[in-house]
């Protein structure tokens, strides 16, 4: 008897990939492995397990990748101070490289020849996706069900699951539910009412962060230390990346710290509109270029200024393993090895204030800076300097 062919799914357990389980199931006749990053979401392993199983799936797959998500892919993002277009940290953009490279590592450890993903065929993330498989198997076959099946909607979708008796999730309103992906990072919410841009978002949406309306009226404290560039210890205490990225979510949502309403520019040409909650990622931008203000060089830092933009278009694209993204990291990375001590905030209803800078640097001098002291500093020089660049006007 002919072996059946193997599918690597990436598999949440929800509604969208429990209906493409069962498709590619009968499409292709086919056995599937069901994979599930732990990336820090959400996550209910026996019910996984439970909907799989149900579906006739031998090899269900959770990995818990939660060091490595936030220490290999948000740390450099966080050096490298990556916001797309002034507001958006990146959560869903950064996490579908890592799930791709782990998905075709299965996918060979289990002689599978193709790949599938549940992305939508309007979205980012079937781009994303459809790289990383790529970079690490150019071989394996790539599955996009969105694209070519004949279910068009939602609704399509949720046909398909009552007619195969899929279980339908129900949001707390007792619809079906918003698309939603959440990570240790950040949760992004899309879909019904948020389509409208017209439309406030309701307060029921957000998942980790309170309203600053309702934060406590009395401010926190937090202080981040850093070494290398990357942050280490909260509160002076050293934690796993994992760890420490989870406390200053939970310490900054319930301040109302991390929210964003925006309508990005999707990679495929398109606009949408979505909800997303970036609590801990939020601290740790404010808190990262705190450090680097007294522990880097001027031009170092407006260089990194300079190729954010690009930098971060790349991670939105789906570019992580490009050349061109390894090429930017290393100018990110230069002078990290400078950029040691702790920054400490003050959070209070939606609000970051920095209160200290601590370093051992001496990027910043006290003598240079002071208006009680002017040894140190050549005054001589500076009427050459502005008539020169007097002449840079003409």
């Amino acid at each position: 008897m002919k072996p059946k062919k193997k599918i690597v799914l990436a598999y949440s357990g929800g509604l969208d990939t429990s209906v493409i389980l069962k498709w590619l199931q009968k499409k292709y006749d086919a056995e599937v492995i069901c994979y599930t990053a732990d990336l820090g979401q959400e996550i209910d392993k026996k019910k996984i397990t439970k909907n799989a199983r149900r579906l006739g799936v031998k090899n269900i797959i959770i990995e818990n990748l939660k060091d490595v998500f936030v220490k290999d892919y948000v740390f450099p993002m966080i050096r490298g101070h990556a916001i797309y277009e002034g507001v958006y940290l990146l959560g869903t953009s950064i996490a579908r490289p890592l799930i791709a490279k782990r998905q075709i590592a299965i996918a060979k450890k289990y002689n599978a020849r193709s790949v599938s993903h549940g992305s939508t065929g309007k979205g980012n993330d079937q781009v994303r996706f459809e790289l990383g498989y790529h970079y690490f198997g150019p071989k394996i076959k790539i599955i996009a069900p969105w694209r070519i099946w004949k279910l068009n909607s939602r609704t399509d979708l949720i046909k398909y699951a009552k007619k195969n008796q899929i279980p339908i999730p129900k949001d707390k309103k007792g619809a079906p539910p918003f698309s939603i992906d959440d990570n240790l990072y950040h949760t992004s919410t899309e879909g019904k009412v948020l389509e409208n841009p017209v439309n406030a978002a309701p307060e029921f949406l957000f998942q980790r962060t309170v309203s600053p309306e309702k934060a406590p009226n009395k401010p926190s404290f937090v202080t981040i230390g850093f070494k290398n560039g990357d942050p280490i210890t909260v509160n002076g205490k050293k934690l796993s990346p994992g760890n420490l990225l989870e406390k200053l979510n939970k310490l900054a949502g319930k301040n109302g710290i991390g929210r964003v309403d925006l309508v990005e520019n999707r990679f495929i040409g398109i606009k949408s509109r979505g909800i997303y909650e970036t609590p801990g990622g939020t601290l740790l931008m404010s808190a990262h270029r705190a450090i680097e203000s007294v522990t880097l060089d001027k031009e170092t830092m407006h260089k990194k200024d300079e190729i954010m933009p690009k930098y971060a278009k790349l991670i939105y694209n789906g570019y992580w393993y490009s050349k061109a993204r390894f090429k930017l990291q290393k100018i990110v990375d230069l002078k990290k090895n400078k950029v040691n001590g702790s920054v400490k905030l003050k959070l209070y209803k939606g609000n970051i204030t920095i209160i200290a800078r601590q370093t051992r640097s001496k990027a910043y001098s006290l003598k240079k800076v002071s208006f009680e002291e002017n040894k140190t500093f050549n005054k001589t020089n500076i009427e050459r300097f502005i008539n020169f660049h007097k002449k840079q006007l003409k």
